[in-house]
Formats: structure tokens, C-alpha cells, sequence
């Protein structure tokens, strides 16, 4: 398949720049895979479309304010880091801006105090440092004090603290992302406890997202296409609820795209029943799904409107179809959906 099969028109000011007044107003369409049919919605409708025994999968991962503003110790330069990837302790994998003043030895100072700094200790992959911090205090409470939320670059301003709040999703928990998973943004307490009334299951997987998120795919034949690795994992409480489900016929609802990534990695066939089932456990994901794969543990997908030509828009096209997606996008656009990360969502049912 061509990276073209993915392309899709998008004006430009569709792409949300900020939130929603209130989480569960953003709108939602809703995908009817076995006839076809769209429909508008809003999203604290989507407990309409959920059945007594279906269980909703979310990815509990928080995103850390992982952008820093800082100076060079040597020139007072302006530099920005972007944090990746803690590798081990207090050393993490970082972007530079500008990259090309930031060196090993390199002292970057992020604090009026000096109290909070990072050594470059060695160039990474892509364009990356190697860095580590050196600071008083508890490192995620200076982060905290100082840091800014990583905002995509589609969003095209300055963190606010507002989106301290709104960038993450009610149920954050475990900290490690550098982007949010973004479908889960439009929960709101209210919306789960009435799932649960309903006797609809609630399930937390665990995958830190990554900068790759935005990398785009270079390459023309997308089967070439290397995903990049993500850290994940999925609790022993959380396996037994989705193999319970599976088994009385309930729906595998999964919460976003790296929820997707997380359940079909953990996916593992019993040999004495002849199905997949999910393996309590964790690890580094690279799974790349797109038209053509076979799921084996989801059943319906609550997502956002993706890039063009992003291996997010091939996930979900692997799930429907790759002409239904498209059309559902082209009909998004005319009706002016908002799309991306403070977007709007679409229920694929």
C-alpha cells in the first residue's frame, strides 16, 4: 500500500487549538461498520452505545510537563528541551532547540536558582541528547514547578495552565507520556460512573507515549514503515476482566489508539481454546497496524481524527476499512469536526 492511500484533505482551521469548554461537549461520530451509517453526536452520548457487559479498555499513562525553558551556562543561549525517555535514573533522552548550540559538556540551567540543570553527556539517535539532570528536591516536583505540558506541534502556541488540567485525562495515573492519549481526554467522571451503572466494565492498561507519535511516516510503500518502541504494560486485574468479557461475548471497547496497540501486543492464542486471550505482563510494543491486520482481542474503537497520512489513520483504517474511513473523515470535514489532539471523536462501533 501507498502512503497516498492515506492522504485526505484538511483545512487548516479545523485543527483544534483549544479544548473544549467542557470534556464530554466535543462532538462524536459515530461509525457503523456493519451498514455503513454516520451519525452525529456529542459525546456524552456515547454511553447510549454501550451494552451491559462490554468493557472499556483506557490507557492510564500521564503526560509529564516535559518541556523545559532554559540557558546555557557558558553563553546564557536560549535553549528548549523536550524530555523522550528516561533511559535510567536521572539521565533521559531529550530534543534540543536550537540543536545545533547544544553539545556534550554542555551545562543547560533551567531554574532562577540553579537548582535544577542538565549536563549533555552525549549525542542520541535522531537528533537527540543524552542528558542528565542534576537538581534538589524530588525530580517529577521540580519538573512539576518548572516544566510546561508537551503540546503537539499542531498546536500552534504556548502551553497554558489550563492545559495542565486538559491534556490529561481524568484517570492519569502512571507517569511516563510525552503526548496524551488523546481519545481518553473527552472522559469525565460522570460519563464512567454511569458506564459502570450501566454494567459496563472499566479496564486500565498502561502504555508512556512517545514522541514518535508525531514523526511521520517517510517512507512511499508503508509495509517498510518502522514503528517506533513504546513501553507498556497490563495488570493481572486488567487481563482477567478483558478474558472475562471475551468469554460471556461482551465488546473489547478500546479507548484510543495505544490502548489498540497495547491489548493486540499483549494478545496471546490458547491452545486449548483455539482464541486469544490477553497476557498479563509487560514490555516494548512496536506493533504497526494497518489494512490487512487481523485483530485479535478489540472489538470497537473510541478515537480522535488523526493526521494524514499517520500510522494512526492506517490503525484505524486495519479496524473498518480504508475507503470508510476516508469517507467518514470527508464527511468530519464538511460538517466541521474539529481534529487532533483537542479535537473531536469518533466511535467506531
Amino acid at each position: 500500500m501507498h502512503i497516498n492511500d492515506f492522504d485526505y484533505y484538511l483545512p487548516e482551521e479545523l485543527i483544534a487549538q483549544q479544548p473544549t469548554e467542557q470534556r464530554d461537549a466535543s462532538r462524536l461520530l459515530v461509525v457503523h461498520r456493519k451498514t455503513d451509517e454516520l451519525e452525529h453526536k456529542h459525546f456524552y452520548d456515547i454511553v447510549d452505545y454501550l451494552n451491559p457487559g462490554d468493557c472499556l479498555v483506557m490507557n492510564n499513562s500521564k503526560v509529564i510537563p516535559a518541556r523545559l525553558y532554559g540557558t546555557k551556562k557558558s553563553t546564557g543561549a536560549h535553549i528548549e528541551f523536550l524530555l523522550i525517555k528516561r533511559i535510567e535514573g536521572d539521565r533521559w533522552e531529550t530534543m534540543v532547540k536550537p540543536g545545533k548550540r547544544v553539545k556534550p559538556g554542555d551545562v543547560i540551567s533551567f531554574s532562577e536558582d540553579n537548582l535544577f540543570e542538565a549536563e549533555v553527556l552525549e549525542y542520541g539517535e535522531e537528533g537527540t541528547r543524552i542528558v542528565e539532570f542534576k537538581y534538589d528536591g524530588i525530580f517529577m516536583e521540580r519538573l512539576e514547578e518548572l516544566g510546561n505540558m508537551p503540546l503537539p506541534p499542531y498546536i500552534e502556541r504556548a502551553s497554558e495552565d489550563k492545559d495542565k488540567d486538559r491534556y490529561q485525562t481524568v484517570y492519569a495515573k502512571e507517569e511516563g507520556s510525552v503526548a496524551a492519549p488523546t481519545a481518553g481526554l473527552h472522559f469525565t467522571p460522570e460519563i464512567l460512573e454511569k458506564a459502570k451503572e450501566k454494567g459496563v466494565k472499566l479496564a486500565y492498561v498502561t502504555l508512556h507515549v512517545g514522541i514518535g507519535t508525531f514523526r511521520p511516516v517517510k517512507v512511499e510503500k508503508i509495509e517498510e514503515h518502522k514503528m517506533h518502541f513504546e513501553e507498556y504494560h497490563v495488570d493481572e486485574e486488567t487481563a482477567k476482566i478483558v478474558n472475562e468479557t471475551k468469554k460471556a461475548g461482551g465488546r473489547i471497547i478500546s479507548v484510543g489508539t495505544t490502548s489498540t496497540r497495547t491489548l493486540e501486543s499483549a494478545a496471546v492464542l490458547n491452545e486449548e481454546t483455539g482464541e486469544y486471550e490477553v497476557k498479563a505482563g509487560g514490555g516494548n510494543t512496536g506493533i504497526f497496524i494497518y489494512p490487512g491486520y487481523e485483530f485479535k482481542i478489540i472489538d470497537s474503537l473510541i478515537t480522535n481524527f488523526h493526521l494524514p497520512k499517520s500510522t494512526l489513520v492506517m490503525l484505524v483504517s486495519a479496524l473498518y476499512n480504508r475507503e470508510g474511513i476516508l469517507k467518514a473523515y470527508e464527511t468530519a470535514v464538511k460538517e466541521k469536526y474539529r481534529f487532533f489532539s483537542y479535537g473531536d471523536a469518533m466511535f467506531i462501533e
